[in-house]
């Protein structure tokens, strides 16, 4: 008997469909030789502070910095029943294989190997390594198991990644709130990104807009003139040129080639879904993720934006059924390219994101909206990427008018080639009211050198820009290519595209950054307590270089390159030379106020790192921040939330997940503390029996 293990309960079904496994059993299927269970994300993490010694239990600079000799783990309470049940699954007598199978990539190999440790497993280990959930996929992929072994370094690099990020999280929290005389959580990808947002709003507040003027002719076309910082400048030049004529004296053409643009991994979709659509980085992953599940597209955890060779042959097929699938495609007739997509030495876990076989044949209709959106995206870049490429010819026309030259750009497009689905694409969104028309240089009238031309003037007054804030989309960049300046650097940036969201939605969850606006125009911005924290942190924390550098050799230690001894001695060297850089206590840094009054005895609660807690020792009402019913809703109580509830007894909630539709939907959430201790909350849809309550 062999024993699968997947990451998800829907990964779990969709291997016992492929493989005709239909007897239910509890936490688990079985049939067809085989026993199929599955983790529920994580089951077993790294034990906390006080499990290595009780006094950690309380925050003592003379403890720090605190670093395990030997590594201790627990299983996850919440998950606890779920990791018994594979655990009784991987002792049976009867099984003799374990089969790995959950997510192919850095974090479901650290999954698995922490639960099979933790449960006491010595058996066999295989692994399945597939990019796609449809049947075909699974079983080629279960006639290519391979040895758990060759995936030691990923599991190597995997577990280092976390005992660093917990090393960095653990003490640096801890000396900083102790010397700062408040919480402040630091972390090793959190805090350099908190930076770049801190640092583009203090570049924003230094700038100083400068004004300039520019003389605009217009005849038949608008050439325009140098900048003047002058508006008498301008307006001298303008009377000189009114009722005269320009002569053409320049005519430039240049003809150049624009080549299709490479397939998707993560982080680019999450940009384009931020830019086209105003999703977020972590609502585009779960899209993603959902669409997976589905079995219409490929494998989002990806950095790569390649396939491999064998992969060419069928593509051109997938994108001529996704083309017919499409609605903003009718009528178009393209030629693919498969071999422009295809490079073996650019694909490393996973290659590219696509949409699947089963895409073309699916009822997409039935799609939530927001899944739709993300497919047309993915659809739309593999029939864009295996496209012919776009040829451009721009001009550039010199004047000459009273003595001062003026300079106009024309555009016009001799082969539309790859950019003929993006241009009907942008129709189908003009029709939804998300885009409008597309702005590029008109095209200018056919000229030759010395001809003459009627102008009249205009002077037209501007001033500098300062630079723009972040978006999910431009941070998501910044953190990509963090570190880019490093030469020689192969895995650069901040995190990796399967954790990028994440850090995003632990910055706003902590409240170190707001997000304004909505859709497209939502920014990011630093609060003040995130400034503060940015402030007091030494370089070492801060420092996107810094972290882009523990990254690359985490890249390098998934190829067996480095060794996770060395990495971790250079974390705990780092730590030692905190110990000495943190400010003493500071005045100027703000306490948090309280959030509100403790409905049980009328104490303070105050905000801390894992909820909100009545400030009364002998008080136990909390509103934890990680809490199954909160998590299903894919929501988390923030301050202000709380602030509400516990002021009103009731507060909007927005854009709360409904696992069944797989849409988002708002409501009102109530608090209930009748009864002590137990915190209980209620969602009303303002319609009778329309409730739903939760401990």
């Amino acid at each position: 008997m062999q024993l699968i293990v997947t990451e998800k309960p829907s990964v779990a079904q969709a291997i016992a469909a492929a493989l005709d496994i239909q007897e239910k059993k509890a936490g688990y299927l079985e049939g067809s030789g085989y026993l199929v269970s599955w983790c529920v994300g994580h089951l077993v993490e790294l034990a906390p502070p006080e499990q290595y010694d009780p006094r950690y239990a309380r925050w003592r600079l003379e403890d720090l910095p605190i670093v395990p000799q030997a590594w201790a783990y627990g299983v996850i309470q919440k998950t606890a029943r779920q990791f018994q049940a594979l655990q009784r699954l991987m002792l049976r007598p009867d099984v003799d294989t374990v089969i790995c199978a959950t997510d192919a990539g850095r974090e479901g190999e650290l999954i698995f190997r922490l639960a099979y440790a933790q449960a006491g497993c010595a058996k066999p280990v295989e692994r399945l390594w597939i990019s796609s959930l449809e049947a075909s996929a699974i079983r080629e992929g279960f006639q290519r198991l391979k040895p758990a072994a060759q995936y030691d370094a990923l599991y190597r690099a995997a577990l280092c990644r976390a005992q660093a990020d917990w090393l960095v999280g653990i003490n640096a929290t801890r000396l900083f709130s102790l010397r700062c005389g408040a919480v402040m959580q630091v972390g090793r990808v959190m805090s350099p990104t908190l930076a770049l947002l801190v640092q583009r709003e203090e570049e924003i507040a230094a700038f100083h807009p400068q004004p300039f003027y520019t003389v605009e002719l217009e005849c038949g076309f608008t050439a325009q003139s140098q900048r003047f910082s002058h508006r008498q400048q301008a307006e001298a030049i303008q009377r000189a040129c009114q009722g005269q004529s320009a002569a053409v004296c320049g005519i430039e053409t240049t003809r150049r080639v624009v080549q299709p643009p490479k397939l998707y991994d993560l982080t680019s979709l999450q940009r384009d879904a931020n830019r086209v659509y105003g999703y977020t980085a972590q609502q585009t992953l779960d899209y993603a993720q959902s669409l997976y599940e589905k079995k219409l597209l490929t494998y989002p955890r990806t950095d790569s934006r390649y396939l491999p060779q064998d992969m060419a042959a069928g593509l051109s097929a997938l994108a001529a059924d996704m083309q017919a699938a499409m609605p903003f495609t009718d009528g178009l007739h393209l030629l693919f390219h498969a071999g422009q997509a295809v490079d073996d030495a650019q694909v490393t876990d996973h290659h590219a994101l696509l949409p699947t076989g089963a895409a073309a044949r699916a009822d997409l209709a039935a799609l939530p909206r927001s899944e739709l959106d993300l497919l047309h995206l993915v659809c739309l870049r593999l029939l864009c990427a295996l496209g012919e490429p776009c040829v451009i010819c721009d001009t550039t026309v010199t004047l000459a008018c009273a003595g001062t030259q003026f300079t106009a750009k024309g555009q016009q497009v001799l082969e539309m080639g790859w950019t003929v689905p993006c241009e009907t694409f942008r129709g189908h969104l003009q029709a939804r009211g998300i885009a409008g028309p597309a702005k590029r240089p008109p095209e200018l009238p056919e000229l030759r050198e010395g001809q003459q031309l009627a102008v009249t003037a205009a002077v037209h007054a501007g001033q500098t820009a300062p630079p723009s804030r972040y978006t999910d989309a431009s941070l998501l960049r910044a953190m990509e290519t963090a570190g880019a300046q490093e030469a020689g650097a192969r895995h650069k940036g901040l995190g990796t595209p399967a954790t990028r969201a994440g850090t995003l939605e632990k910055l706003v969850q902590c409240g170190y950054v707001e997000r304004q606006g909505k859709g497209r125009s939502m920014v990011l911005l630093p609060t003040a307590k995130g400034k503060q924290i940015i402030s007091l942190l030494p370089e070492t924390l801060r420092s996107p270089e810094m972290t882009a550098r523990w990254e690359e050799r985490l890249g390098q230690m998934e190829q067996g390159a480095y060794t996770p001894e060395d990495f971790l001695a250079g974390i705990r060297g780092m730590l030692r030379e905190l110990m000495g850089t943190a400010p003493g206590k500071q005045t100027h840094f703000k306490e948090t106020p309280p959030v509100g009054r403790c409905p049980w005895c009328g104490g303070e609660v105050a905000e801390m790192q894992r909820g909100f807690f009545c400030g009364n020792q002998n008080c136990k009402f909390a509103i934890w921040k990680d809490n199954p019913w909160w998590a299903a809703k894919r929501k988390q109580p923030t301050r202000a939330l709380v602030a509400a509830l516990l002021r009103d007894g009731r507060a909007q909630l927005t854009g709360c997940y409904s696992a069944k539709t797989g849409k988002v939907y708002d409501a009102t959430v109530m608090l209930d503390a009748s009864e002590k201790e137990r915190v209980r909350f209620l969602l009303t849809f303002d319609k009778p029996g329309k409730e739903q309550k939760c401990v």
